[in-house]
């Protein structure tokens, strides 16, 4: 094969060596998964959500070190579904990794959606609005990334240690009790917003062509962070 690259471990074609036709396909695949993830989340969010035992519990993993504990099992469990889906070529254990990795978002969005939905005057329009601008800004630095074909590549080693630097006072806030506030939030929507500069980009550096399932959920990994934190900005102008 022409585009083989010999040296790369897996064998495979990277997406960076195909043609402009070839490539645009894989793109429109990989945003279409993407698509198909949010209107999965919702389903799951929306089912979870009729369940009074699974909100009662997830708001009982909101207070203190059982929060930690939360975000652990999260981040576990989202590693391994990352895990599963790149390291095989079977679609259909990508596409179960994928579901895992949705409905594990889904879980730990549970408390949020219940007090934004449930409890605030406007919270119906405080997540419409939400969605709204993260898709926008989703969307926009796709775009601008697919566009100008500019290498982010570059945000890696930044976006690692600020990752750090955010995983260390949410553990802080967790056991000492001290909101972060708002422009933690800021900094990690900026985070975000790097994240999803550095996944466009990589795109052409990380996946072969059948690559299409895992490449959508390392996009909508950084999609539903910026969403998270989005949301917590609006929540908390109410």
């Amino acid at each position: 094969m022409e585009n083989q690259i010999p040296n790369h471990p897996t064998g495979k074609v990277l997406i960076g060596h195909l043609s402009d036709v070839e490539r645009a396909a894989f793109y429109k695949k990989t945003y279409a998964h993407v698509a198909g993830g949010v209107l999965v989340f919702v389903l799951f969010e929306y089912l979870l959500l009729q369940s009074d035992t699974i909100v009662n519990f997830m708001f009982s993993m909101t207070e203190g070190y059982k929060w930690l504990l939360m975000l652990g099992g999260f981040m576990l469990a989202t590693n391994y579904a990352e895990s599963m889906a790149m390291k095989t070529t079977d679609k259909n254990i990508q596409y179960l990794a994928y579901g895992i990795y949705i409905f594990f978002e889904a879980l730990i969005f549970i408390p949020m959606i219940a007090i934004a939905a449930g409890y605030m005057e406007s919270g119906p329009e405080i997540l419409q609005q939400a969605a709204i601008v993260t898709l926008a800004l989703f969307t926009g630095l796709s775009a601008a990334v697919l566009l100008t074909k500019t290498d982010f590549s570059f945000l890696k080693t930044g976006l690692t240690i600020g990752f750090f630097i955010a995983i260390g006072l949410i553990i802080a806030g967790s056991l000492f009790g001290f909101n972060l506030g708002l422009w933690f939030s800021v900094g990690m929507c900026l985070l975000a917003g790097g994240s999803i500069l550095y996944q466009t980009s990589n795109l052409v550096n990380t996946y072969g062509v059948e690559d299409y399932i895992p490449a959508a959920l390392g996009l909508f990994a950084s999609l539903m962070l910026l969403f998270w934190y989005i949301l917590r900005i609006f929540m908390s102008r109410d």
